[in-house]
């Protein structure tokens, strides 16, 4: 049986109606595709910038935290210079540096530098300090203070200890005894002001 003209356009409509709703259906998802793609760049930005802005927010909180220290430092720092002014307190104070570095160097001849105005103090600390050192080691010692070269102005006070030849320094000034104080009481300084580190497994 022949196909009338009708027929044919009929079957004609209803492949061009199944080709067109089969390329709608392909667009419809290649542009839902494509948004979901874009909603994950949007969302991955998003993660980005907050990390980013965290990140920043954590430096600046650090950077404060870092100034605060600093600050307190400097504070120290300044407070060095009033210790020298208190001759009891420093010509104690000078007494143990003399005998700690006498011990740290563990050498027959040490010279002592020390500011031009505690040469007097420096000596009479010494004068105490042979004897309980003899006694300790059980060994003689012979101290030399110099004094054609003192250390420089801007050192508030204590002592360099060398040995004979001068390659061996053990630096006992206030300055080189607050950094080391500093460095050692760091964490504890910084968990009083701050409180415990989340992040520190370990305390030591």
């Amino acid at each position: 049986m022949a196909l009338t003209d009708a027929d044919v356009q009929k079957q004609a409509e209803e492949e061009f109606n199944i080709e067109k709703g089969r390329l709608v259906q392909t667009q419809r998802l290649k542009i839902m595709e494509y948004y979901e793609k874009k909603e994950k760049q949007i969302e991955q930005h998003k993660k980005i910038q907050r990390s980013n802005m965290m990140n920043q927010a954590r430096l600046k909180v650090l950077k404060a935290r870092d100034d605060m220290i600093t600050d307190l430092l400097n504070e120290a720092r300044r407070r060095l210079a009033e210790i020298a002014k208190d001759p009891a307190k420093y010509s104690s104070l000078l007494e143990g540096l003399v005998l700690q570095g006498f011990y740290r160097l563990l050498e027959p001849k040490v010279t002592i530098r020390c500011r031009p105005q505690d040469v007097e103090f420096v000596q009479a600390a010494v004068n105490k300090n042979i004897p309980i050192y003899k006694e300790a080691v059980k060994s003689n010692i012979t101290v030399k203070i110099d004094k054609e070269r003192f250390l420089p102005a801007q050192i508030c006070g204590g002592i360099e200890v060398y040995n004979e030849n001068g390659k061996i320094k053990v630096s006992n000034t206030l300055e080189s005894r607050l950094e080391l104080i500093a460095q050692q009481m760091m964490p504890e300084v910084r968990m009083n002001l701050f409180g415990a580190n989340p992040n520190r497994k370990f305390l030591d």
